[in-house]
């Protein structure tokens, strides 16, 4: 060969690597929950369905590192430090409020975005609402504030019951007032409450012999990221033992469960990933006012209902959101 013609073809062939090596590089979301993958699937593709509708598609251009700290707190600071470590351009925070407060003291400059059902002030994530300040922003919504309505719509479809039990995780920040705004609520509508702590899935099945074994007529579930892992067990227990209970998310309703009242988990995660996107594409988190969810949904299982034997009341259906049959 010529050495022209040699140096003419290692120019083409050396175009297309140049042209490879000018592309950007993919931006990389770290995604830190504090649960387990399982029961969050649905809520992953909310949040990837978030990403879409702004333009991201995952290993087409956005990349996503996974870490679950599989219901154990102390593993949060590690697997926080690793995305730290590897410089996401981002950390989405989930699984409770625990993971937040985890990423923000691990990083002042990686953006993160938070999800909570309680109030992100109170645990000096944001400054305020409007104006969060920092590296933080996030959706916020307020399951735990929705108890004493809970227990009302639940007081409605099983009025025969006088004694219902609360399943609540005594380890979430907010369990105290959760607990004591359900005992007023209880005394209000003239009901003895019952407060069943639970912090392992053992303790769950402990708490659902006391309900059957005290003849306890319903149940309410608090707001909380371990609860919400046991949605499964939880569901298996209340048909076995047909306790009437109402649920924090529309997705227990629909696996199951006979009534939930709150906002839709899915939509939450759906909205995280368009904040998400948003910093992507060059926004601030402190530019960017905590995304407050403000719809309340009535979800209804009239399949579990007509199982447990109980008769919808005329007004309860014409108030909920969704029938399910």
């Amino acid at each position: 060969m010529r050495r022209r013609d040699f140096i003419a073809g290692l120019g083409v062939a050396a175009w297309p690597l140049a042209s490879r090596a000018q592309q950007p590089a993919m931006p990389v979301i770290g995604f830190l929950n504090g649960q387990s993958p399982p029961i969050w699937g649905p809520m992953v593709a909310a949040f990837q369905k978030g990403l879409n509708e702004a333009g991201y598609v995952e290993h087409r251009n956005v990349a996503i590192e996974y870490r679950w700290a599989e219901g154990q707190p102390d593993r949060l600071p590690a697997l926080a430090a690793d995305l730290v470590q590897r410089r996401v351009a981002v950390i989405v925070a989930t699984g409770g409020i625990d993971p937040a407060i985890v990423a923000k003291a691990a990083t002042s400059t990686i953006p993160i975005v938070f999800m909570s059902n309680d109030d992100p002030r109170k645990y000096g994530l944001v400054a305020s609402f409007n104006r969060p300040g920092g590296n933080v922003t996030g959706v916020s919504w307020f399951s735990a504030e929705l108890g004493p309505k809970r227990l009302e719509l639940l007081h409605q479809l099983v009025p025969t019951a006088t004694t219902v039990a609360l399943l609540i995780n005594p380890d979430v920040a907010e369990a105290a007032r959760q607990s004591l705004e359900l005992q007023e609520a209880a005394r209000t509508l003239r009901l003895q409450l019952v407060v069943l702590n639970v912090t392992t899935p053992s303790a769950i099945d402990t708490a659902f012999e006391t309900i059957a074994h005290d003849r306890i007529g319903a149940l309410v579930i608090a707001g909380a990221a371990f609860l919400t892992n046991r949605r499964e067990q939880i569901l298996a227990l209340a048909t076995r033992h047909a306790v009437p209970a109402v649920y924090v998310n529309r997705e227990a309703a629909g696996a199951g469960g006979l009534m939930s009242y709150g906002n839709s988990l899915a939509d939450a995660y759906r909205r995280a990933g368009l904040y998400t996107a948003r910093i992507l594409k060059g926004e601030k988190p402190t530019d960017l006012p905590v995304d407050q969810a403000t719809r309340f949904e009535l979800i209804i299982n009239l399949t579990t209902a007509k199982a447990l034997g109980l008769e919808i009341p005329p007004k309860l259906l014409a108030l909920a959101d969704e029938v399910i049959e």
